[in-house]
């Protein structure tokens, strides 16, 4: 084993049943890193373009972070990567937890999966051994269930399991892919992806401790990392409330997306809010593997409306989406909400979008009683939102309309319902207002994904007078605090770095919670880390040329299956003032300033007039093998 990976890669065809294994060299690591770096190398090289995304064609690649499942504090996780049936562009997705280190440690830096299985199977990775096995068994089942199941089954407690459930089966496009109940590769509809393989799930065990070139300087620079945490600002606030104290900031601020976007504030914030949910629900706090800040809620209810525990509980996005964008004001029902998306296996903030959505189009009468089967959709019922999320798991009457997501919901609708859309390329927004931070635009428009909050960092850490975030830009040459409300070039200039260091990120394995600018480590100390792990002499040069040759492996991706310029654009809500909040009336995005940021990123990037990467860039970045698609 090389320090830092295995150096095999498991590739898996479940229509010939066939099993084999690969070596890449380590050029091919330095190269792509891991995670989604892994994942779009197979897509490009062996997915031919216009791929049925629900067919047997499509690739479906778990790859680990460079550094995932070694002694590194906040760096757990792991992406999957396949095209995506909600968008028809590149579905990528993230996930923390305890499954991306037990693949490593089980001898595996990725797993390649393509075909279709005849029949319901599972994947069980046993310390470099695997096996494909039946799930008819478990196949219709919620994902506790499961979970019992096969470890049962496999007779040990500590098998950690990457599953889709009902949601996944039944194809809804946002269904998502969870590990221990509570870890999600949540976006781009990757759980109906595995259910179209009839693979329900991958079960991983290993006991092989991922070698480290100089442990000693890691154990030194972990035990750092554990006591900055707590005391550095940031990462204190996401051990204490999680993400959900965000909810009552920026409902203050008039940026908390309520009854489907319409609003920005929420009356009964504070009864839904971080303190709230701390204060009566909380039931432990979780963590994800070698992390010291442990943001991670688990919450506990019982009485009226039970919430289990095993399902942990809801983040931000969540408490959003399924709260405030529905109108819904009860703390527990949002929870179980929660809950039922856990055990079904769906993408919470997709869940509240297009329930949300339906319902503003219920409310000025675009759809009636008539077909909705019955249901009053009216903002504000939590109870109705807890049926329509079994409905749609089970593509139930009125839920098979909404689990093919908002825009297939407008299309069928008509009357001019798609302007109350908060989508791009197909996928929802996550629950951040970007006419509060100018910079969260460019992210939505140029993420690859569709809507995405982490395709580069946020504005508020790069502010003027905020010393966090100016001291961690600093070594990326952003030397000066920018307003949040600015579309400027050196806005541009900061989402175009950043979204190369995100990248970067996400291929080394790293979590923002852990990191600069989010939190407490510095790039500094990030690339002594990757040094003291794999022992290469490397630098910040060499990870962020990483990450920008990841962001240009994925336009590239983009640009074969049809994407253009007027994907990389924003819903017509963004372009009005806000109506509530202290900014109200004010703060809308100028369309033509928009589209002239997007074309200067374009040109930062080095990219064409259609946001296609020039020959140039691709040989720049090493990427002779691929040719610019026609579109």
């Amino acid at each position: 084993m090389a320090n830092g990976y295995t150096g095999k890669v498991l590739r898996v065809d479940l229509t010939s049943r066939e099993i084999k294994v690969e070596q890449p060299n380590e050029s091919f690591y330095r190269t792509y890193l891991g995670g989604p770096g892994f994942g779009l190398y197979y897509l490009l090289n062996e997915m031919p373009s216009q791929t049925d995304a629900l067919g047997p064609d499509n690739i479906i690649v778990f790859a680990a972070g460079l550094l995932t499942g070694t002694a590194a504090p906040s760096v757990p996780r792991f992406t999957v990567c396949a095209k995506s049936p909600l968008t028809g562009a590149l579905g990528r997705s993230e996930a923390g937890g305890w499954w991306g280190p037990e693949l490593k440690m089980a001898g595996f830096d990725a797993v390649v999966v393509r075909g279709r299985a005849e029949n319901p199977v599972y994947l069980w990775i046993n310390q470099g051994q695997v096996e494909i096995r039946d799930a008819e068994h478990v196949w219709g089942k919620e994902t506790g269930t499961v979970e019992r199941i096969i470890k049962d089954e496999l007779q040990d407690n500590l098998v950690r399991i990457a599953q889709i459930g009902p949601a996944g089966e039944n194809q809804v496009k946002y269904a998502a892919i969870v590990n221990e109940l509570v870890h999600f590769n949540g976006r781009s509809g990757l759980g109906a992806v595995m259910g179209s393989k009839n693979l329900k799930a991958i079960a991983v065990r290993g006991n092989t401790k991922v070698s480290a070139a100089h442990p000693d300087k890691l154990k030194e620079m972990a035990q750092w990392v554990a006591q900055e945490a707590k005391v550095n600002p940031l990462s204190k606030m996401l051990h204490s409330q999680g993400t959900p104290a965000v909810l009552t900031a920026n409902n203050a601020a008039g940026g908390l997306p309520s009854c489907n976007w319409q609003y920005g504030s929420f009356d009964e914030a504070e009864e839904i809010g971080g303190d709230k949910l701390t204060n009566d629900l909380l039931f432990k706090r979780g963590s994800c593997f070698a992390c010291p800040i442990r943001c991670k809620r688990v919450v506990k209810a019982s009485g009226n409306v039970d919430v289990d525990p095993k399902y942990g509980g809801p983040e931000y996005e969540t408490m959003a989406a399924l709260g405030s964008n529905c109108g819904v004001k009860d703390l527990i029902l949002i929870c179980k909400a929660n809950e039922l998306c856990n055990k079904y296996g769906m993408d919470s903030i997709s869940t509240g979008a297009v329930i949300s959505f339906a319902m503003e189009c219920y409310d000025k009468e675009y759809i009636t009683r008539e077909h909705t089967g019955g249901l009053d959709l009216q903002f504000g019922d939590g109870n109705l939102v807890l049926d329509l999320i079994q409905l749609i798991a089970c593509r139930d009457g009125f839920g098979d309309w909404l689990a093919d997501g908002t825009v297939a919901l407008a299309k069928r609708i008509g009357n001019n319902s798609e302007r109350l859309l908060m989508q791009v390329k197909g996928q929802d927004a996550p629950m951040h207002d970007p006419r509060l931070k100018n910079g969260l635009a460019l992210q939505y428009a140029l993420s690859p994904i569709g809507a995405d909050h982490w395709f580069a960092q946020h504005d508020p850490f790069f502010v003027p007078g905020n010393p966090i975030g100016q001291k961690a830009g600093a070594p990326l040459g952003i030397l000066e605090g920018i307003e949040a409300v600015d579309l400027s070039w050196s806005k541009v200039r900061l989402i175009f770095y950043t979204s190369m260091l995100n990248c970067a990120y996400d291929g080394l394995g790293v979590c923002v919670f852990g990191f600069a600018a989010r939190s407490v480590t510095p790039l500094k100390k990030l690339l002594e880390m990757v040094e003291a792990i794999t022992g290469w002499d490397t630098s910040l040069w060499e990870l962020m040329k990483a990450g920008e040759r990841i962001n240009n492996m994925v336009r590239m991706f983009n640009c074969r299956e049809g994407f253009g310029p007027e994907d990389d654009s924003l819903p017509t809500r963004l372009t009005q003032p806000l109506t509530s909040g202290p900014y109200s009336g004010q703060l809308s995005i100028d369309a033509l300033e928009f589209r002239e940021a997007v074309d200067l990123y374009y040109d930062m990037a080095g990219w064409d007039s259609q946001g296609r990467p020039t020959r140039g860039k691709l040989l720049e970045l090493g990427l002779n093998w691929l040719t610019v698609t026609s579109r």
